[in-house]
């Protein structure tokens, strides 16, 4: 389990997180509505699997492919009606559970989808995300991550934002990749303790978009991938709102940017 800390309190012991007011800057700016508004991705762009690479062989611009479903399956099935639904640019209707569709199998596509997007776009900030730029993992000035998976680390780590993403986005992967977790097969039952597993994962891929927003924002400007990075993170929140998949506290430190998202969509 990972820990957040807020001024140096443990997260577990906070009886209450008060919503950072956002500093000025490239996030600022995006929710005073002054950045640039482009047309939304084609849904395809983020449909595009991906591979995380570990520390040291990670490339911006080259990317494996990551856990591709299996085309002719249920689950690929599942994933074109989200493509088609988000092409709609609806996406409040787009999260929502199919008609007769199993809970668990949705989540499942859908995580992977996240992972994928996630994994890509930031892919694209890498070689400003360093040692050096951020010898930390945060979400600015009040939000503190601690690295730990309860298995290779127990104890958690404080370690810079590159090596923590390595060790979230790895320790997802094979929690993706391990077939009694995510099964892939028609009539293999997904295990009893598979929504505990999903929140966690979408709690720790949270923790990348906010570390990107709080410290990265004015370089996804300067690609002009904000469209991109927008559509995505609002795809997410609407996502895991559906289905309260991450304790509201959790949100905090994006919690000013989702409520802009949400009153737009209303």
């Amino acid at each position: 389990m990972s820990y957040l800390h807020a001024k140096g309190t443990a997260w577990r012991r906070a009886q209450r997180v008060v919503v950072q007011s956002c500093d000025p800057g490239a996030l600022g700016q995006l929710l005073l509505g002054k950045t640039t508004t482009r047309a939304a991705p084609d849904p395809h762009l983020h449909r595009t699997a991906t591979r995380y690479h570990p520390s040291g062989s990670r490339s911006s611009k080259t990317f494996k492919p990551k856990k591709n479903i299996p085309e002719g399956s249920h689950q690929y099935e599942l994933l074109k009606h989200a493509e088609a639904t988000l092409g709609s640019g609806n996406l409040r209707q787009a999260v929502m559970l199919p008609e007769g569709e199993d809970l668990n199998e949705w989540i499942a596509v859908n995580t992977v989808d996240f992972f994928n997007q996630i994994n890509m776009l930031y892919g694209t900030i890498t070689e400003f995300c360093t040692e050096a730029s951020c010898p930390v993992m945060s979400a600015g000035p009040r939000y503190e991550y601690h690295w730990a998976d309860g298995t290779n680390i127990k104890k958690p780590i404080k370690c810079s934002a590159p090596k923590y993403i390595d060790y979230l986005m790895t320790w997802v992967q094979d929690q993706l990749d391990d077939e009694t977790l995510f099964p892939s097969k028609i009539g293999v039952p997904f295990p009893k303790n598979f929504m505990s597993v999903a929140k966690t994962i979408l709690k720790r891929l949270f923790r990348v978009y906010a570390h990107i927003y709080h410290q990265h924002f004015d370089s996804v400007m300067r690609l002009q991938e904000e469209a991109h990075l927008n559509t995505s993170f609002k795809h997410f929140i609407f996502f895991v709102q559906e289905f309260n998949l991450i304790d509201r506290r959790e949100l905090a430190p994006l919690q000013e940017l989702i409520e802009k998202l949400g009153s737009k969509d209303r």
